[in-house]
């Protein structure tokens, strides 16, 4: 038996709690690890306060995100020993997760821990900063360089947000960075954001087309705000694309795309291939200061686990949330 956080429903109730967990609950795989620290995302939230879909086996484990040690493997990529870590891949969604104390894996889902982040490190990253640096990764590829102009980040406050700034700024982009408590400016300034701006300047019905404002964009909330970014983009921009905190809907038009030849990238984190998780975290492992990752992240323990996700949904959480598994 173990610690963790549970996820129980039946027709009348649906149910997180703190509990002991018994080991034949974790499923299948061929890597059984000790896990030191998970993460509190945006969509373990949702699972976790019953307010999305996103569970979709009961009873489960929580969390998309995990580092620890490998207690027992059947594989030869691991031995025991090894510090891994996992992100996505439906853990915590149809296979047991990352809020408890062990977890029971497939091997391919894992990768090494880069030897400059130690386990909290890389909670502290986790799939907010690997998510952020796929985005990244996108708009260099696609030529937006920080010659060509400005580079909106939505969400700035949240754990992409944070990281994208910070790793953007890294790079020499110059950054404008919209959020909805512009009262912590000081705190996005001091990632690398050189203008901070009100989402309400985007997150209403706009036109199809606007002033060229930025050469790329990195969008976690969707709907009208990411028509709104798709409207305001200089020729040739592109915005990646990776949250729907303000909806799933795109209320856009076909303007930009036909008239300024932009290019909208959805950034999927969840089952990105390995090779791509491996290039993306040694990219991290390359860019990030440690004082920069202690700066994003809050550490919380597990009885702390179910009232912190209510008010990571209210927006009361400013960057990362990782969790100490045994503390």
């Amino acid at each position: 038996m173990f610690n963790g956080i549970l996820i129980e429903k039946s027709e009348e109730n649906y149910q997180a709690k703190l509990t002991n967990i018994n080991e034949e609950l974790l499923g299948e795989g061929d890597v059984t690890v000790k896990v030191l620290y998970s993460t509190l995302n945006y969509k373990d939230a949702l699972a976790i306060t019953g307010n999305g879909p996103v569970v979709r086996k009961f009873p489960m484990i929580p969390g998309i995100d995990l580092v620890g040690i490998v207690e027992h493997t059947d594989s030869d990529k691991f031995n025991t020993g090894d510090t891994v870590l996992l992100n996505g891949y439906g853990v915590g969604e149809v296979h047991c997760g990352g809020l408890a104390q062990k977890a029971r894996l497939k091997s391919e889902w894992l990768i090494k821990v880069p030897e400059n982040f130690n386990p909290k490190q890389t909670m502290a990253i986790g799939t907010a900063g690997y998510t952020a640096m796929l985005c990244v990764m996108a708009l260099e590829k696609n030529g937006v360089t920080p010659e060509k102009g400005n580079i909106l980040v939505t969400g700035a406050n949240g754990g992409v947000g944070s990281f994208a700034i910070s790793i953007l700024s890294k790079l020499g982009y110059q950054v404008t960075a919209s959020t909805g408590r512009v009262e912590q400016s000081q705190y996005l300034k001091h990632l690398g954001a050189s203008e901070v701006i009100n989402r309400n300047t985007l997150n209403q019905a706009g036109r199809p087309l606007a002033k060229e404002l930025w050469a790329g964009a990195i969008d976690s909330i969707g709907s009208h705000t990411l028509a709104n970014i798709c409207a305001g983009l200089k020729y040739g921009g592109t915005v990646a694309a990776c949250g729907l905190a303000q909806g799933m809907d795109l209320p856009a038009s076909v303007a930009p795309f036909i008239l300024r030849g932009i290019t909208l990238a959805g950034i999927d984190s969840v089952m990105r291939p390995i090779e791509d998780r491996i290039q993306a975290w040694q990219r991290l492992a390359d860019l990030l200061e440690p004082n920069i990752i202690n700066d994003i992240a809050n550490e919380i323990t597990l009885d702390q686990v179910v009232e912190t996700a209510e008010q990571l949904l209210d927006g009361n959480i400013q960057g990362r949330v990782i969790v100490n598994l045994n503390s």
